[in-house]
């Protein structure tokens, strides 16, 4: 890495030489304009719009414009003139706790590196920063605009994040923070389960550029002399009225599908006893097992029953009756 800046850490009467580096780059595959004939390049030319002349790097200045067709033109020495700080010093401000600064208003990060004599009071502030959970507020000149910065610590070194000032965040004005919108708490429990079942701990070496890496395979494959087939895109389902309790549900089966894990079961509802028989049974905790009733057989089976009798008595042998009387 090239350092970008070189300065100074001062808090209080404390002095820490630092280099600046930049923390960040961008993977963005940058293109250029080319002639899709021939592939020359397209070049700009600077060009007054009252004269039609061509004019050089140092004959331009900045202008800002009031309107109506108004300019005000600015020179290098309208702009030496500032009071903009020209020593290379990164200003302590104050120390404030960690979760005071809203992430919202950070900008660029950068690397802070010590020079060899300043290795001590580096981590003399890097460790005080860690123990104490604070961060500290700077202000700092670079590319001749001063800006307001917090210098934190991460992964044992000091990094120094450039921030916005207040003025430049926009406030979130939408119709829907005038509305009473609530949720039930039905809704906000299985709102509840499904943040439960896709929690994990964030390690951002998990997630990747889908499309950087889709269009570096175009590329490749153009050098390559052949053909990209494009993977089918599923269909998505359109967008309709839906119920939001059954979408949530389906989503939190969806991310335990997705987790290996079972379904949850549905609670089984508790049916609640008729008043008097709720009543019977707070008397008795055990109450008597009921007799089972006994089935009466239908009036024509039962005389079908008593004619059949009637019939074997009548059918005994002569023989068998005669017996009987001799004896």
């Amino acid at each position: 890495m090239r350092a970008i800046w070189k300065g100074a850490v001062s808090f209080g009467l404390v002095s820490i030489a630092v280099r600046l580096y930049s923390a960040t780059e961008e993977k963005d595959i940058r293109f250029h304009q080319v002639h899709r004939e021939d592939g020359g390049r397209i070049k700009y030319k600077r060009v007054c719009s009252v004269d039609g002349e061509e004019v050089a790097y140092d004959d331009i200045a900045k202008g800002y414009d009031l309107g109506g067709g108004e300019m005000v033109i600015l020179t290098d020495d309208d702009f030496s003139d500032l009071p903009l700080t020209t020593s290379r010093a990164i200003e302590v401000l104050e120390f404030v706790p960690t979760e005071q600064v809203d992430p919202i208003l950070y900008n660029k990060a950068y690397y802070l590196e010590p020079e060899q004599t300043a290795a001590k009071p580096y981590a003399l502030l890097r460790d005080a920063l860690t123990n104490t959970d604070r961060v500290a507020i700077v202000k700092v000149a670079l590319r001749q605009r001063e800006q307001l910065a917090t210098l934190r610590v991460r992964d044992s070194v000091l990094v120094l994040n450039t921030m916005l000032w207040p003025d430049e965040i926009r406030a979130a004005k939408f119709d829907i923070l005038d509305e009473d919108v609530t949720a039930r708490p039905a809704e906000l429990a299985m709102a509840g389960s499904l943040i439960e079942s896709m929690a994990a701990d964030f390690d951002p070496s998990t997630y990747t550029d889908n499309y950087r890496e889709a269009l570096q395979e175009v590329i490749d494959a153009k050098v390559a002399g052949r053909e990209v087939v494009q993977p089918e895109e599923a269909e998505e389902a359109p967008a309709a009225a839906v119920d939001l309790m059954a979408a949530l549900r389906a989503s939190v089966e969806r991310a335990r599908a997705a987790r290996g894990e079972e379904p949850a079961e549905e609670p089984t509802p508790i049916k609640k006893a008729p008043a008097k028989r709720a009543q019977a049974a707070a008397v008795d905790e055990e109450p008597a097992e009921e007799p089972t009733p006994i089935k009466k057989a239908p009036a024509k089976k039962a005389a079908a029953k008593k004619t059949t009798a009637a019939a074997a008595k009548k059918a005994t042998p002569a023989k068998k009756t005669a017996a009987k009387k001799s004896a």
